[in-house]
């Protein structure tokens, strides 16, 4: 494992990817971080639909009208859910899942991208969630939170640049108001 620090300076969004495939190696070692990651009270809400075959991919592509395209070319998409009946804090649980499957593939050399669905629509109006759930099957009770798109990078991003982070965001013990400027 890379130092944390570094992992998280170095991992960017990443949309353009090789052709090579994730081995399953790779896709059990994601699988299994995602499947770790925290959740409120243990409870467990998240569920994980891996989708590999190209014409699904290029389906899940068009979920929405920006921000999806590249799903087309990525190795492997993840498409997270969870279930509200199972935690009050449902999503919160499956953001924390998503962001360990881009972390632990960062940290085998891969690239990822959230692709958000929860509140999005497809070009033609359809509920983005909707849409998502036909296309896979998946039951009604389930959210459709998010895809993560994996593969392998055709481009590096540059690091995050330390010295641009905005420290002034960070408060100690309390909130100092700061006027808006207009």
């Amino acid at each position: 494992m890379k130092d944390f620090s570094e992992l998280v300076i170095n991992r960017r969004s990443i949309r353009q990817f090789t052709e090579k495939l994730l081995s399953p190696e790779e896709i059990e070692i994601i699988l299994k971080a995602a499947l770790m990651s925290p959740s409120s009270k243990n409870s467990r809400p998240c569920r994980f639909v891996v989708v590999e075959e190209k014409e699904t991919l290029q389906k899940l592509s068009v979920c929405k009208p920006t921000g999806a395209a590249f799903i087309e070319h990525c190795s492997l998409a993840i498409v997270v859910l969870s279930d509200p009946l199972k935690s009050e804090a449902h999503i919160e649980d499956v953001a924390i899942a998503a962001t360990y499957i881009q972390l632990q593939a960062e940290d085998l050399g891969l690239g990822t991208c959230w692709v958000q669905i929860r509140g999005r629509e497809t070009e033609a109006g359809e509920d983005s969630e909707q849409y998502v759930r036909n296309l896979l099957e998946i039951p009604l009770q389930l959210t459709v939170a998010c895809i993560i798109a994996l593969g392998h990078k055709a481009k590096i991003g540059k690091p995050h640049d330390v010295e641009k982070l905005q420290w002034e965001k960070v408060f100690i013990d309390k909130y100092v108001y700061e006027p808006i400027d207009e």
